[in-house]
């Protein structure tokens, strides 16, 4: 940790005053002390609002600070809305290096000469620069066909950057832990390690790579059910041959950022069907492929709109990406399910059930809970409800009642939310609702009704196909072998309860010499005490003898 870089982030918290949020009283001596001693950096934008002061604190502190406030800005369960609703507002933006720099280091991942023989009109000029990379525009060539690309570079040591901020947000972390009033409940220590594995996998741009591919077959490859979905969904092919940890080659795409809500509209694109695929895209990747994009926010979005009347959404950035179990997606479905119908019951005991709440909850008390937070909502009309914001109120109560929260779902409700906000902004009377509910009732019929007996028996017939001449021998040797352990045990538990009736011989044998001996002491005087004795020793003798055998 450099004492440079740690003075740098105590002056540029206490410029802003956000010293203030730990009452005074709260402060150990030492603290307050230090607190004093550097009155002439005291609060110098007290015109702020504190959730103001944060935002302004965290981007003049640089990129790995401004990752993580973008971060934090999801975890609305966390945060006071007014603070996540200004950490939001942090964008991608951020000064880019030198573009001759970047060049280099690209040259020294794929090799200079590889470099020269496919690549030509490298732009130095950076197309974007976010946090922890910025891309750059080329051509490739391959067998005399020329592609427009992109070339996205980490930037030069920004891994030992991210490090040695992570050691420092962990010291204020836990400073906020035991010193704020609300520490614990926000659990600020658990907040920075999810954002130090986060972004430790993001400066991996082979695990990007991966995931781009692995995204993009998944929307180009369905069944003839599930096509319908696949072209809702465009995802730029990644040339991995010319990738490496810290370079990733691309297709560059030419489509409108999402957030050019006038650019979209002037070209005459269906703005109600382009926030309807925006909440099916989201729904295909977590219920048909349990794979989905975790970090749709505006800055990687974009719209195809060279049809304006069947938009595609275009999708980059692949570097977080979240993964669902079976089991998830059905505790999630019949949830949602069950919302749609304000069947509070059945959320609360689908909580129970999977063990997310301690099974000793009291399924009554949670689901009036439930309720509690559920029926003002519903009093609205459904297109003013915020899907998002409901399961977040269901994550807060659940954690009333002890429940864990799950990784893969703090990164679903953060996608969530993204998807919902882009909805809304691209189509304001979005009702989600009612787009989400069909899909969500097919997916639990496909899943759980007689279709879906039938698709599993079809699709486990080549496996049975293979092993059904296996099943007579495999039966014979089942019940051979059982019949041999069955002997066996048998022949054990005889051995078993011999030795026991000649360890019980044994024991009263010994009982009795004791018994022989006591007598013979008491029966005979001084004299024979002696006999006595020696006759004691090796009786005693024989008795542990026989013992031990």
């Amino acid at each position: 940790m450099r004492i440079q870089r740690l003075y740098k982030i105590i002056k540029t918290f206490l410029q802003y005053g956000l010293d203030e949020l730990v009452p005074n009283k709260m402060l150990p001596w030492y603290a307050k002390l230090a607190r004093f001693s550097l009155f002439w950096l005291r609060n110098k934008h007290k015109d702020k609002t504190t959730a103001q002061r944060f935002r302004f604190a965290i981007e003049a502190l640089g990129p790995v600070f401004i990752k993580f406030g973008q971060m934090l800005s999801t975890r609305r369960d966390l945060l006071p809305p007014e603070l996540a609703d200004e950490l939001a507002l942090l964008q991608d933006k951020v000064t880019p290096y030198d573009g001759e720099q970047a060049k280099q280091l690209i040259i020294n991942a794929i090799g200079e000469e590889q470099f020269k023989q496919h690549f030509s009109d490298f732009n130095s000029t950076p197309l974007a620069s976010a946090s922890i990379a910025q891309v750059h525009t080329a051509t490739l060539t391959i067998d005399d066909a020329q592609y427009d690309i992109v070339m996205k570079v980490l930037r030069p040591n920004i891994e030992k950057i991210i490090l040695a901020d992570i050691q420092v947000m962990s010291l204020f972390a836990g400073i906020v832990a035991r010193w704020l009033p609300d520490g614990k409940r926000l659990r600020p220590l658990e907040v920075v390690e999810e954002y130090r594995k986060t972004i430790l996998d993001e400066l991996d741009l082979n695990r990007e790579a991966a995931n781009a591919i692995q995204l993009r077959r998944n929307f180009s490859q369905g069944t003839a059910e599930t096509k319908k979905y696949d072209h809702v969904l465009y995802v730029p092919e990644i040339y991995s041959e010319f990738s490496h940890k810290n370079v990733l080659v691309m297709e560059r795409i030419y489509g409108i950022g999402v957030g050019e809500i006038d650019e979209l509209e002037r070209r005459n694109v269906n703005m109600k069907l382009l926030a309807e695929r925006g909440v099916e895209v989201f729904f295909t990747q977590v219920f048909r492929d349990s794979f989905f994009h975790a970090d749709m926010h505006p800055g990687n979005v974009f719209v195809d709109a060279t049809n304006p009347d069947d938009p595609t959404w275009i999708a980059i950035d692949c570097g977080i990406v979240g993964t669902l179990n079976k089991e998830d997606k059905r505790y999630l479905a019949e949830n949602f399910v069950a919302f749609f119908n304000r069947d509070y019951r059945k959320v609360a005991q689908l909580h129970v059930d999977s063990g997310w709440v301690p099974k000793n909850t009291s399924v009554d008390e949670f689901e009036f809970a439930i309720r509690t937070v559920c029926e003002p909502i519903f009093n609205k009309p459904l297109a003013e409800i915020s899907f998002g914001q409901v399961l977040v109120n269901l994550f807060n109560t659940a954690r009333r009642f002890n429940m864990e929260v799950q990784p893969q779902l703090v990164l679903l409700q953060k996608t969530l939310l993204y998807i919902e906000g882009l909805g809304r902004q691209l189509y304001p009377q979005l009702d989600l609702w009612q787009t989400a509910k069909p899909f969500l009732e097919n997916w639990v019929k496909e899943q759980m009704g007689v279709k879906a007996v039938f698709t599993k028996i079809k699709e486990n017939l080549p496996f049975w196909n293979e092993k059904l001449p296996e099943m007579p021998d495999l039966l014979y040797d089942y019940l051979n072998t059982g019949k041999h352990h069955h002997q066996q045990q048998a022949e054990l538990l005889t051995q078993l309860a011999q030795q026991n009736n000649q360890q019980q011989t044994k024991i009263i044998l010994s009982v009795l010499g004791i018994g022989f001996l006591l007598s013979s002491v008491l029966l005979f005087g001084q004299k024979e005490m002696i006999f006595s004795g020696i006759s004691a020793a090796i009786s005693t003798l024989c008795i542990f003898s026989s013992l031990r055998k």
